[in-house]
């Protein structure tokens, strides 16, 4: 088999990218360190989450695989921050580790157009004018290809640390990559060094689960798939404990044995992911800290320790685990541990996830500085796409900042750059009320479908809620309820003061509380909607102000996204612009005078340079 693309890793970001590309219709090569460890989850057995789930429903519009997958082996499922507005409803589901993985390997080795490999990459060798020809590995192979996608994780030149004791690996035991990083380095790709780590495994029987407060999965379940159509049900629970004074004493009483304080460690950690000595230290008036018992599976006596993540040594590591309640007699199967590993500067990236200036390599994950499962797929996809489209001679997809969650993720990266493990959040999308999970179908499917990724059957499905949602909608703002006794006891029962003549069906939706559902002994008109199109109805008549303002604050962003610089300027050369904002101009080369208005140490006094320095080349040109 001849490849066009080649895949380096296959962890979640790899898996993506790889299936992907191949579903495109592009020969793709998938090499991974060790065949056992595809789509491993090192640390949390979940998908989802806060923000996260959102970008695992974007997967799963464009075309990917993430979703499907975790419906198929899913354990719990809760829908999360249901409390607050549809912006900010997240999925997360607990997964049976082994099976996600099995799952994800089916897929993998069924694809048409998709080899998969175990080997490990040592130099990515280019043509003369700087494009990509192809991967050479530590035992001699030379493989052509046109375009390479590293996806490598967190596992070049990788060490795990546990106290006093430090050894280079990868996650779980496995290999680190020695030879990745200096590959990427000889390129010119600028490399820094960041940190993470996981709470140790606890054996079920050892654990007084009645000591704990159950935490069990919503019903019914809501699939993070827009093909899945069979009914899910959760197979397991989780619990809650807490930390407690004691714990918070034997840790500040070995904090000197802490490689983050012992100056061991030498990575950036991530801020929203921190070490229980960190949370101990830096939220000293907390008296109690919040624990989560999850298991790894069905099939699994090993359970997760959510929110005890160490790099403490064993001897006190044992102890203070005891010290929760619920893990007393707790045997740990797995000790905790940090690691620290190589990534690259993503401010080398374009937004198509290409590194500038060497054609044909692109790079996914947390080798461009995120963590999480979620981030990792989102980047996986959108280079898998671009490295096809790359092969294929089209032009690239970029996803905006007002189309997906993706888009700012990868607007972050590629703009602002970071500093720390990067994490996705609802706060950082600033139109998040129409990026909501929900609607993710209908922004990205057409997009994923117009390069070939997205099937017929999810376009077809796409255009159905579309056509659905529409005429739900006329048919509300059309039809006039008269005054009646059930229209009466409707209000009443939702605190809602009476009209004073009839009211329109759209209007009573509005109001707080009342749900298409209720209109059904008031219209004669109700008919039962498809439970995607009832929300998308719902959503869509009670925040209408809403949605209408971030739509025209949208309209705003893309004029100044649509206002293109030129790829030949040269900055320094531009009078009136702060000599800060030259350099960082010169070196990022925004494509937009949006873009230039993110990147950090652009002001908007420079802005407003650019703009007039670009109104008078437009001028001078046409004259």
């Amino acid at each position: 088999m001849q490849y066009d693309l080649c895949v380096v890793g296959a962890g979640h970001a790899g898996c993506e990218a790889a299936l992907a590309a191949a579903r495109m219709g592009v020969p793709t090569l998938l090499l991974t360190l060790n065949l056992d460890a595809i789509a491993l989850m090192p640390c949390n057995p979940a998908i989802g989450g806060t923000a996260k789930g959102h970008l695992v429903r974007e997967v799963d519009a464009l075309g990917g695989e993430m979703g499907r997958a975790i419906d198929d082996t899913f354990i719990q499922s809760r829908m999360l921050n249901t409390g607050k507005g549809p912006a900010v409803h997240s999925l997360r589901a607990q997964a049976d580790k082994r099976a996600y993985q099995r799952r994800m390997r089916q897929a993998l080795f069924a694809q048409e157009n998709l080899e998969v490999r175990q080997g490990e990459v040592s130099a990515i060798r280019l043509s003369p004018t700087g494009e990509v020809q192809a991967v050479e590995t530590t035992t001699g192979a030379r493989i052509a290809c046109r375009a390479v996608i590293v996806a490598a994780g967190v596992y070049m030149d990788a060490r795990i640390i546990i106290g006093e004791c430090v050894r280079e690996g990868g996650p779980q035991g496995l290999w680190a990559s020695q030879a990745l990083a200096g590959a990427l380095r000889a390129l010119g790709l600028p490399l820094r060094r960041f940190k993470t780590g996981t709470p140790a495994r606890i054996e079920e029987s050892s654990i007084d689960f009645d000591e704990m407060e159950p935490q069990p999965g919503d019903e019914p379940v809501t699939p993070f798939s827009f093909l899945t159509d069979a009914p899910l049900h959760n197979r397991a629970q989780c619990f809650l404990t807490y930390t407690n004074e004691e714990t918070h004493r034997l840790i500040r009483e070995n904090l000197h044995r802490a490689p983050m304080y012992a100056g061991t460690i030498h990575g950036t950690g991530a801020r929203y992911c921190p070490s229980i000595e960190d949370k101990v230290m830096r939220f000293a008036d907390k008296a109690r800290h919040q624990v989560f018992l999850e298991p790894e599976g069905l099939d699994t006596n090993e359970w997760y320790v959510q929110g005890m993540s160490t790099s403490l040594p064993e001897d006190v590591q044992i102890p203070m685990y005891r010290t929760i309640p619920g893990l007393r007699r707790a045997r740990i199967l797995r000790l905790a541990y940090a690691i620290e590993y190589e990534c690259v500067d993503p401010l080398s990236l374009e937004p198509s996830l290409a590194v500038r200036g060497l054609r044909g390599l692109y790079l996914a994950g947390q080798v461009n500085g995120t963590s999480g499962y979620e981030e990792a797929a989102a980047q996986g996809i959108l280079a898998g796409m671009n490295a096809a489209l790359y092969v294929q001679g089209r032009a690239p997809v970029i996803l905006g900042r007002d189309q997906a969650y993706i888009g700012v993720l990868i607007d972050d990266l590629t703009t602002k750059g970071t500093n720390e493990p990067y994490r996705m959040m609802t706060s950082r999308a600033e139109y998040r009320l129409l990026l909501r999970q929900d609607n993710a179908d209908l922004r990205l499917t057409p997009i994923g479908y117009a390069a070939g990724l997205a099937g017929e059957e999810r376009m077809r499905r796409v255009q159905a809620k579309r056509e659905a949602t529409d005429a739900a909608l006329r048919a509300l703002s059309g039809a006039w309820l008269p005054r009646s006794e059930a229209l009466s006891a409707l209000l009443w029962a939702h605190g809602q003061p009476e009209p004073a003549g009839s009211v329109r069906a759209a209007d009573l939706l509005r109001r707080p509380g009342i749900g298409y559902d209720d209109l059904r002994g008031v219209w004669d008109g109700w008919r039962p909607l498809e439970p995607q199109v009832e929300q998308q109805v719902s959503v869509s008549l009670k925040y209408e102000g809403y949605l209408d303002k971030e739509r025209r604050q949208v309209e705003q962003f893309r004029r100044a996204e649509e206002r293109l610089l030129p790829q030949d300027a040269d900055y320094l050369q531009v009078e009136g612009l702060r000599i800060e904002a030259r350099q960082k101009l010169n070196a990022l080369r925004p494509r937009s005078i949006g873009q230039a208005s993110r990147i950090s140490g652009v002001s908007p006094g420079d802005i407003a340079v650019l703009l007039v320095w670009l109104e008078r080349r437009e001028r001078a040109r046409e004259a």
